[in-house]
């Protein structure tokens, strides 16, 4: 007798691990040197950016990018934040090349399965996943050149390049002339997260967001009573670096700070 075959339904889960993209495909080194003459293409403003090509089911809606994950690796966070929040754009900047490629090829599978599996009614705008996009870029360079002013509610760092030596401390994401970036794309209000398990780098990112003027610490109880505790779980436990870092019993900093209001004092 043969072999009964299931029916398709049985035989998607499968499917869909296929399609996913396996990350021993897109070797790459841990970090990159953000200093390095590297081949980009980016917009000369934020106005020349054309977001339809990232989030097509998005076009002519007007919105833009809330969530920005600076140097978001493998897309764990942004994977986990998109049916979240299934009507906030984020992006995700990497500038490394594979590592990006990898993160295009998972949304794009992530994309392709969960249209097949979506049923037709749903409240959610737009099919899973068509919130996430991500662009290879150096965020100490070029960042201005994608967001406009005051447009992200959310900027990530996490488990960023801790950058040991002394001498290469000039290349960690959080530092005086970057901040002032930060806080020109951040509404006022939106939040700044940042974890690590190197408990050095924690204290010198919160010692210069807590000496930055437009920036105010804020804590976990009051951002899971403000509703944000899912993003926080998420900074938590979502991408590669923090669940190594559970599976080897390490220690994880968290520190958070809003973007203050600011008023103008007439002459």
């Amino acid at each position: 007798m043969g072999k009964r075959k299931r029916p398709c339904s049985e035989r998607s889960p499968i499917v869909a691990n296929v399609l996913l993209p396996q990350k021993k495909h897109y070797r790459q080194r841990a970090h990159a040197n953000p200093f390095s003459d590297h081949a980009l293409d980016y917009p000369i403003s934020p106005q020349a950016m054309d977001w339809s090509e990232h989030f097509p089911a998005f076009v002519n809606t007007g919105k833009t990018p809330e969530f920005a994950d600076i140097g978001c690796g493998f897309g764990g966070l942004l994977i986990a934040l998109a049916p979240l929040f299934p009507d906030t754009l984020m992006l995700g900047l990497e500038i490394r090349v594979q590592v990006t490629q990898y993160v295009q090829d998972r949304i794009a599978a992530l994309r392709m399965t969960s249209a097949s599996v979506t049923p037709p009614s749903t409240s959610i705008t737009a099919a899973p996943y068509q919130n996430v996009s991500v662009v290879r870029a150096n965020a100490m360079k070029f960042l201005p050149n994608y967001f406009p002013k005051h447009s992200l509610s959310a900027l990530f760092f996490l488990f960023p390049d801790p950058h040991f030596k002394a001498r290469k401390h000039k290349a960690r994401i959080i530092s005086p002339t970057l901040l002032a970036e930060y806080a020109y794309i951040l509404k006022p209000g939106g939040i700044v997260y940042t974890i690590t398990d190197v408990r050095d780098l924690h204290e010198w990112m919160t010692t210069h967001l807590e000496s930055f003027p437009l920036f105010e610490g804020v804590s976990e109880a009051d951002l899971r009573e403000a509703g944000k505790g899912p993003i926080l779980d998420a900074v938590y436990s979502s991408t590669e670096e923090g669940k190594k870092v559970e599976r080897n019993g390490g220690d994880k900093w968290l520190a958070c700070f809003r973007r203050k209001e600011t008023t103008r004092i007439s002459k």
